[in-house]
């Protein structure tokens, strides 16, 4: 069974600095691109950042571009989100996904999902 666990979430205070991380089980990792997703209380879920399998193309929000760093290391089978300069709006559950080959900015075109670890950001 593919498994996606996600751990480093937590409280921090605004201008501080978190790790994500995403362990995957179950798949070829090398073989899959990585996305991150979060969920605010009543929003929607949002993307966040993604990276192609072989590690090469990357994209973010614009909300989160110069401060977040997505990566991955493929002979751990994990991925990364680095969060840097965090805002109270970054506040939510961060989701790690999977796909194929190529990220997108779409949830629905994500095969494998984890159950999310809780970021707040405290002003």
């Amino acid at each position: 069974q593919v498994q996606l666990v996600e751990s480093g979430g937590g409280l921090v205070q605004a201008g501080g600095s978190l790790r994500l991380s995403c362990e995957a089980s179950g798949l070829t990792f090398g073989n899959y691109a990585m996305g991150w997703f979060r969920q605010a209380p009543g929003k929607e879920r949002v993307f966040v950042a993604g990276i192609n399998a072989n590690g090469r193309g990357v994209e973010y929000a614009d909300s989160v571009k110069g401060r977040f760093t997505i990566s991955r290391d493929n002979r751990k089978d994990t991925a990364y989100l680095q969060m840097n300069s965090l805002k109270p709006e970054d506040t939510a559950v961060y989701f790690c996904a999977g796909r194929t080959y190529f990220y997108s900015y779409s949830s629905r075109e994500y095969q494998y999902w984890g159950q999310g670890t809780q970021v707040t950001v405290s002003s």
